[in-house]
């Protein structure tokens, strides 16, 4: 028996956010000082699969979030079965989910390295980097269960500003990665830090997104000024707002000494701005003529590269067979 595109498309939103609320569960654990309230893994203790009363409140709360991640792997094979069973078959859409569904227990994995090497900033800055990698997938596979997009009007050079803006927003993530790391909320109060200056490297982040924000402004333009479809002008007005909230959460955070409240909401924020940057960045590649890869729908299949160079050759064979009809005309005359 198959299954509907409704159904697949709710469980991978349900991916998407139990990925958001994954990454603000983390910043729980490490917020409350609790990331080695298991001091070991898989097992809370050496003796213990699950936190005994010695371990008290840390122990449940980092328990707490190792829970939270069999469940989000749970929904992730729900998902991939799911995408498995659509009838007619989507296959980018099936290797997305294949991806998300791997990348959870590969999430487990690296989060076990974090508490076995007493939560090394750099690897916790990648463990985060992989939650924001897991959002950008369920974002993926949302699109590629979605109708088809608007008529693809975008020219290549708003495409490039477009893709430029999102890597840009990679590079503030990782940033913000870094900056914890140099600074308070380690997880531990016996945990490292990376050694790193925080006012050198938040100045830098700072840098960074500002570029970002420059950037998408421009894109918003850009946008309005191709007659692009309103989705993708709204989707970069969009973006700009989240970039706007959370630069103010981290200037006021950073003035304030990093309240917890704050640091949390930051977290929340970097998931909405990886959702909403890699929406806005998959809608306007689907929105180029020469790019023309629709998302894989059951019944609508994405254009290949292929078929694309063959749609080339063919306007370049008409372009000189029309120049070669007009000479002979200005021959004949």
């Amino acid at each position: 028996m198959g299954v509907t595109v409704r159904t697949a498309r709710a469980l991978a939103f349900a991916s998407l956010v139990g990925n958001a609320v994954l990454v603000l569960s983390g910043g729980a654990v490490r917020l409350t000082e609790s990331g080695l309230g298991c001091p070991t893994w898989p097992r809370c203790t050496d003796e213990s699969l699950v936190p005994h009363g010695e371990l008290g409140l840390h122990g449940a709360i980092e328990f707490g979030n190792r829970i939270l991640g069999v469940a989000l792997a749970l929904v992730a094979i729900a998902t991939w079965v799911a995408v498995l069973r659509l009838r007619p078959a989507a296959g980018p859409a099936r290797r997305t989910a294949t991806l998300l569904a791997l990348g959870v227990p590969a999430q487990a994995l690296l989060g076990g390295v974090t508490v076995l090497t007493d939560l090394n900033p750099w690897i916790v800055a990648w463990h985060l980097m992989l939650s924001m990698a897991l959002i950008a997938l369920a974002v993926l596979l949302i699109r590629q269960l979605a109708g088809p997009s608007p008529p693809a009007t975008v020219p290549m050079p708003v495409v490039w500003l477009v893709r430029v803006t999102y890597a840009t927003c990679w590079l503030v993530l990782y940033a913000g990665t870094v900056v914890t790391g140099s600074g308070p909320h380690a997880g531990d109060a016996a945990s490292p830090r990376n050694g790193l200056d925080p006012a050198s490297v938040s100045q830098a982040h700072a840098d960074l997104v500002f570029l970002l924000v420059g950037l998408t402004v421009g894109t918003v333009f850009a946008l309005r000024a191709c007659g692009a479809p309103d989705t993708l002008v709204r989707a970069a007005a969009a973006l700009l707002a989240v970039e706007l909230a959370q630069s103010t959460i981290g200037l006021v955070q950073y003035a304030t000494d990093l309240p917890l409240a704050l640091v949390a909401a930051h977290l929340l924020g970097a998931s909405v701005l990886t959702a909403v940057a890699t929406w806005l960045w998959l809608a306007t590649e689907s929105a180029h003529p020469r790019l023309a890869a629709r998302p894989a729908t059951p019944g609508t299949a994405a254009r290949s590269d292929d078929a694309v160079a063959a749609d080339d050759r063919a306007e370049g064979g008409q372009r000189r067979n029309g120049s070669t009809a007009t000479a002979r005309k200005s021959r004949a005359r």
